[in-house]
């Protein structure tokens, strides 16, 4: 009895105690680095109806006019013109960095997300979302030294869902072109951020926006733009780049929906096409002229509820596809029959242990290796750089090794080197020779978290970001230095 009078006691001081310590931590300020964690914060907007109305490219302010005129290189879209992600403009760059690493040749801070640059002829093109004032906003800055030339925006409500901007635009001579975390497509002058056309795909297409928002760049093929609104009754189209109009459409029988992946160019046996991995299947649509729209080949044995990879041809008439979340990989077979038609039979389809697989990165071809960042559900090979035969993707011919993990971060080739950005913003370069892989140097770029947005590399510098953060280095260790005399902040 005096035994359980003792724990009764010892439980009546133990109840008093923790209600007294709750009251006193629910009475305390909130400090200043904490955020509340609101209902919905974190989760996929409702789906707009389609008369709600976007002023798309409403807003526009010119900051400055001058830039360097003598940098003409350009990494004009995602992965480059060729959709290769392969730069290729001759440029030397450094074999070894000193222990301070590249150096950084300036910084901006953006808003939250993983939107990356297109480079072209001396400017910086990013569509930032800028949290102040719920903006979808076309950053056009200075590659030489990261002033704001000028800014083109329109009001959206994008809640935060993992970041909020997602893609990276498309650049030429003519026009800049960028469709934003929720459906909105807008093109402007690269020249002086005119507004030439917009189009609204959730309202004006029936277009669904994808969980944790629009991931799908925009493709400029020459003086085409290629969407893949994945509607109702459209599932690509084809929109001539100056004026807006549509030049043709692919209808969608089987009502597949937009994917994170984008759209990529292909030839198979002398005939172009466009190749989309949907939310429903794998198809490729023509890009020749006599029938650019038509559904040449589709297949729907693949079909994971989440894609972001681009697919990717391999040689032998085969088509690359992954896609994380336990999806893995397959390799499809495109034949061109005798009467003229196109048919894509699945080969072969692996988990991510078995085969190479990705899960947000597009994979690179370089000296006949498919090479990758393999998924975290890899088991033991999870995060490692992955280098396989693409005649069969389950054949490894390389890989970092479990000291060597990347996380979900971007990768590119330049000058004949990997560029390796991993989750926290630690850029690795690699010198890749078959099943050897030698590094070159390893350093901090950036103090952060989720450096996610795809690289782009032009002139010698390379443009890369984190969460928060856009950050343009010097990969040659040759650039004269310059003086900032710009802001380094948002408007």
């Amino acid at each position: 009895m005096r035994d359980l009078m003792i724990i009764t006691a010892a439980v009546l001081i133990a109840s008093t105690t923790a209600v007294a310590a709750l009251f006193w931590w629910m009475d305390r300020p909130v400090p200043a680095y904490v955020t509340p964690s609101l209902p919905g914060q974190d989760n996929a907007p409702k789906e707009r109806a389609r008369g709600d109305k976007v002023e798309i490219g409403k807003f526009f302010k010119k900051f400055a006019e001058e830039y360097d005129r003598s940098l003409t290189g350009e990494w004009g879209q995602f992965r480059g013109r060729d959709s290769s992600n392969i730069c290729r403009d001759g440029i030397p760059l450094a074999d070894a960095w000193g222990k301070q690493g590249p150096r950084i040749l300036w910084s901006r801070q953006l808003g939250e997300g993983h939107a990356a640059a297109a480079i072209y002829k001396g400017r910086v093109f990013v569509l930032d979302y800028i949290e102040e004032i719920k903006a979808d906003a076309l950053r056009c800055f200075s590659l030489a030294d990261g002033s704001e030339l000028w800014r083109r925006w329109y009001i959206v409500d994008v809640k935060r869902n993992h970041g909020r901007s997602r893609t990276v635009p498309a650049v030429n001579e003519n026009v800049v072109v960028t469709i934003g975390p929720r459906c909105q497509v807008m093109c402007v002058s690269s020249g002086n951020g005119d507004l030439l056309w917009s189009i609204d795909l959730v309202a004006e297409y029936g277009s669904a926006v994808p969980q944790w928002y629009t991931g799908q760049c925009p493709l400029l093929d020459g003086s085409v733009v290629v969407l893949a609104p994945s509607g109702k009754d459209v599932l690509l189209m084809g929109v001539d780049a100056v004026s807006g109009k549509v030049l043709w459409k692919t209808p969608n029988p089987s009502g597949w929906k937009m994917s994170h992946s984008s759209v990529v160019p292909m030839t198979f046996d002398g005939h172009r096409m466009y190749v989309y991995c949907a939310q429903g299947g794998i198809a490729g649509i023509s890009a020749e002229p006599q029938d650019a729209g038509k559904i040449l080949w589709e297949n729907s044995a693949w079909s994971p509820s989440v894609v972001a990879p681009s697919p990717r041809q391999l040689p032998g008439g085969m088509v690359f596809a992954t896609a994380g979340y336990g999806f893995g990989s397959v390799t499809l077979k495109i034949k061109h029959e005798s009467d003229g038609a196109f048919k894509a039979e699945v080969i072969k389809s692996f988990n991510p242990r078995q085969a190479l697989s990705l899960e947000q990165q597009s994979p690179i071809l370089y000296n006949n290796i498919i090479y990758g960042i393999r998924p975290k559900d890899a088991g033991d090979a999870r995060c490692q750089l992955t280098g396989a035969n693409p005649g069969n993707i389950s054949e490894f011919v390389y890989a970092s090794g479990r000291e060597l993990r990347f996380g979900l971060g971007p990768f590119i080739v330049a000058d004949n080197k990997f560029y390796i950005l991993d989750d926290n913003g630690t850029l690795t370069m690699m010198k890749m020779d078959g099943a050897d892989g030698k590094i070159l140097g390893s350093h901090r770029i950036i103090d952060g978290s989720d450096a996610w947005g795809p690289l782009a590399v032009a002139d010698g510098r390379m443009i890369l970001r984190d969460l928060n953060q856009m950050v343009c280095i010097d990969l040659t260790g040759k650039i004269k230095e310059r003086k900032e005399e710009n802001n380094n902040g948002k408007e």
